[in-house]
């Protein structure tokens, strides 16, 4: 077990779920889909720091695969259903119930049950 590669399963997910955030910060700022609201998006740090999250996360992903089958690590990118309500929860404070809560549980189970087979 590499713990390198296995740490890159969980953290490509998570930073995922970051750009998210961020993305959703940028809506904040942006208006309707004018030629104004493309620029005012071109300058957003929020926006800005997404899409770098996003290209680090797919270079990310290429040494993922070239260490794990697509079968195995795709399951985890799963776990982004899990990591964007709680971080939109600690960030944005949007609300997340006991039916989020049973969600995820069961995600990261079916991720724990496939990965085991």
């Amino acid at each position: 077990m590499d713990i390198a590669k296995d740490a890159a399963l969980i953290m490509l997910p998570l930073v995922i779920a970051i750009g998210q955030v961020l993305f959703k910060l940028t809506s904040r700022d942006v208006g309707a889909a004018n030629m104004a609201s493309l620029m005012k998006l071109s300058v957003n740090g929020y926006f800005i720091l997404a899409l770098v999250l996003y290209g680090t996360a797919t270079v990310a992903w290429v040494y993922v695969l070239r260490h794990f089958p697509l079968n195995k690590a795709y399951l985890f990118m799963g776990l982004t259903f899990v990591f964007v309500p709680l971080l939109s929860y600690l960030f944005l404070k949007e609300p997340v119930n006991i039916r989020y809560l049973a969600g995820a549980a069961f995600i990261i189970f079916g991720i724990w049950l496939a990965k085991a087979a």
